[in-house]
């Protein structure tokens, strides 16, 4: 299953990095893209991830905002 979201807050390559590692350590999560150019980003998973999961691994990584696209 493909969801995608908007990330804001994000400035470089390293808060790419933390949010992919973070993101990927949700159950279920088989692959994370994340970009920064227009703060999207893309999970790939085994059925649908609960938004709340998904915005408590971006906190984690960092002071970011995520939405669902």
């Amino acid at each position: 299953m493909l969801s995608t979201y908007v990330i804001t807050g994000m400035t470089c390559g390293n808060c790419v990095k933390h949010v992919t590692e973070e993101v990927k350590s949700i159950d279920g999560v088989r692959g994370v893209d994340v970009q920064l150019d227009g703060g999207r980003m893309a999970i790939n998973s085994d059925g649908p991830i609960d938004i709340e999961l998904v915005k408590a691994a971006v906190a984690e990584a960092g002071e970011y905002q995520v939405r669902a696209d």
